[in-house]
Order: structure tokens, then C-alpha cells, then sequence
């Protein structure tokens, strides 16, 4: 399993636990659906949730509504974003 794969599986947990999610499980998170406005029904308060999280679980910052609007389209989107923007742990 590739990195990104690792950090997609470690995301859909963190997201369920972070937005308190209920009866959702990893399985129901599909890696290419949309995150926001999908079927999840997360919201613009959920984000900044999950932006808070990003930043202090992977030390990713998302400056801009526009860098976010690309990042949370998906959940490989967003893996993608943070394996390219982690600073490397020496």
C-alpha cells in the first residue's frame, strides 16, 4: 500500500471521528466522492473542523477558500494534498 493509500485510510477515520459522524464507518467514505456537499452532508463549519484537525494532526495548513475548494473535493484530494504539503518528519 502506497502512502497516499495509508494516509486515505487514516483520513476516514480521523473524518468520522472529528465531525462525531454516527453510523458511518471508513468502508462508507468512498476515496473519489465528494467530501463536501455529498452524501456525508459536511458543511462549511465541518471544514473548518477538518482544516483545524489537518493542521494540527498533519502540520498542513489550507491557506485559501480556492486551495480548500480542490483539496476537499475528495478524500484522495485531500490525502493527496497533505503527502505533498507534510513537512518530512526527519
Amino acid at each position: 500500500m502506497g502512502q497516499i493509500e495509508e494516509i486515505i485510510k487514516e483520513l476516514k477515520v480521523k473524518i468520522i471521528e472529528t465531525l462525531g459522524l454516527i453510523d458511518v464507518v471508513p468502508e462508507d467514505i468512498k476515496d473519489d466522492d465528494r467530501l463536501v456537499g455529498g452524501d456525508l452532508g459536511i458543511d462549511s463549519i465541518d471544514v473548518l473542523e477538518l482544516v483545524m484537525m489537518i493542521e494540527k494532526d498533519y502540520g498542513v495548513k489550507i491557506e485559501s477558500k480556492e486551495v480548500g475548494v480542490k483539496v476537499f473535493a475528495s478524500v484522495r484530494a485531500l490525502a493527496t494534498h497533505i503527502f505533498q504539503n507534510q513537512k518530512k518528519k526527519d
